[in-house]
């Protein structure tokens, strides 16, 4: 390996250069792995332009959750279909053509089931599911079907350059009140130890059963439903290779913030 290219790894976090070299490894298992486009601190800072199709994206999974270029709107891949919720609250079908900044996906496997019961808010959901997860130090991703007593999302209008932060682009965020909604619960569980790479911790979208509408989940009820669990042991990611991205400071600690816009 030559100096300037030595170099050039020890510039890149060391949680994503361990993601980029377990890439390679994982791949060999395409069942069960949670592919990753870009990172949230990326998204979070304004790198908001679309770079990778969601062709692409079908092709590594069809489960999992997203935005689109410029920050419009809120994906959900749900049985291998993948919809578009705009800040109008509609839930669109995606064009393959179409590009994401920003998108976390896999081929989603039963491993396991856990019941949730009387959850009055995402807190004491998460608490409930909590119990059934095997380890802290996995990924998860997590569906949820049923009839939900209350289910807040939002979605977020698309963004003019020069791009705002996330935090204040979703100052314009449209914010919907779901009650008694028969729909489906999508989203990824991340350990700790990937702050600054993905959402630690849940990080929930819906879609409703006719699959119309939904958006990503700021608060939620559920009275009886049962959680699917795919443990997912791979993890694969997709850096840009050039415009914004080559620019921003990705070495800051924006936890605080993200606990804020994911509220």
């Amino acid at each position: 390996m030559t100096a300037k290219k030595m170099k050039t790894i020890k510039a890149i976090p060391a949680a994503i250069l361990l993601a980029l070299l377990l890439s390679g490894q994982c791949l060999a298992q395409d069942d069960d792995i949670l592919f990753q486009v870009s990172t949230i601190d990326a998204l979070m800072q304004g790198v908001f332009d679309g770079f990778y199709s969601i062709n692409g994206l079908r092709a590594r999974g069809d489960f999992g959750i997203g935005t689109f270029d410029a920050l419009e709107g809120e994906m959900i891949a749900l049985d291998g279909k993948y919809y578009q919720v705009k800040a109008d609250g509609v839930a669109y079908p995606v064009q393959g053509n179409m590009s994401a900044p920003f998108a976390t996906v896999t081929r989603f496997e039963v491993d396991q089931t856990a019941a949730v019961e009387n959850a009055g808010n995402f807190s004491q959901l998460s608490h409930q599911i909590d119990q059934h997860l095997p380890s802290l130090n996995a990924f998860y991703a997590i569906r949820i079907d049923g009839t939900f007593p209350y289910i807040q999302t939002r979605s977020v209008p698309a963004q003019e350059k020069p791009y705002p932060r996330l935090a204040d682009a979703i100052k314009d965020q449209s914010v919907f009140n779901l009650t008694n909604v028969t729909g489906s619960v999508v989203g990824i569980w991340a350990p700790d130890y990937v702050k600054g790479i993905n959402v630690p911790g849940y990080h929930l979208h819906f879609i409703t059963k006719d699959r119309k509408a939904g958006g990503h989940i700021l608060e939620i009820q559920v009275a009886n439903a049962t959680a699917q669990i795919d443990v997912t042991a791979g993890f694969a990611m997709q850096l840009p290779t050039s415009g914004d991205f080559y620019n921003v400071h990705l070495g800051g600690d924006l936890q605080n913030e993200l606990e804020e816009i994911e509220k």
